[in-house]
């Protein structure tokens, strides 16, 4: 039976935990704080849960599964090379992103002022418009490991449609 449907929905999320002394790269850009992520490549944790929301909705499994974490070919690497590479992916099965809804969930630093920034370089590492990107910023109000400033975590739904 062939599939008809010309949108599809997929949902994305990562956590990376925080280290003193490490950077702290969010949305493809970099924010100043005494913590950062960790990771095997620069552990964008928002870019990761895109990357995933988008190849869940193309049926194309995971990030981990296309850019393994124990490959030394994507150990430091720039998340925005991902991003690029899973947008070509999904591309050559004629999807397109129709929108994306991203929440980034993160005790500190505040990164509200950063969210313009972050739109505009992810937009255009995507070939999208600032419109189609929404990204949020949220704590969790002092409890669990976000809570405790042990980790970060990213939530992203998008929704693809077929050129």
């Amino acid at each position: 039976m062939k599939n008809n449907f010309n949108i599809r929905i997929g949902y994305g999320y990562d956590v990376h935990q925080l280290k003193l002394g490490e950077d702290l790269i969010l949305g493809g850009i970099h924010i100043l704080h005494n913590k950062g992520s960790v990771g095997h490549s620069d552990a964008d944790v928002l870019i990761h849960s895109i990357c995933d929301a988008i190849l869940g909705a193309a049926n194309m499994r995971d990030i981990g599964f296309h850019f393994p974490d124990n490959s030394p070919e994507y150990k430091g690497v720039d998340s925005k090379i991902l991003l690029r590479n899973v947008m070509a992916l999904v591309r050559k099965k004629n999807y397109e992103i129709v929108n994306i809804d991203s929440t980034i969930c993160l005790e500190n630093p505040k990164v509200n002022s950063y969210v313009p920034e972050m739109q505009k370089v992810l937009a255009n590492c995507m070939k999208i418009n600032v419109n189609q990107l929404s990204i949020k910023a949220t704590t969790s109000e002092k409890m669990g490991f976000i809570g405790k400033e042990k980790g970060i975590a990213a939530h992203v739904v998008v929704l693809l449609k077929i050129e």
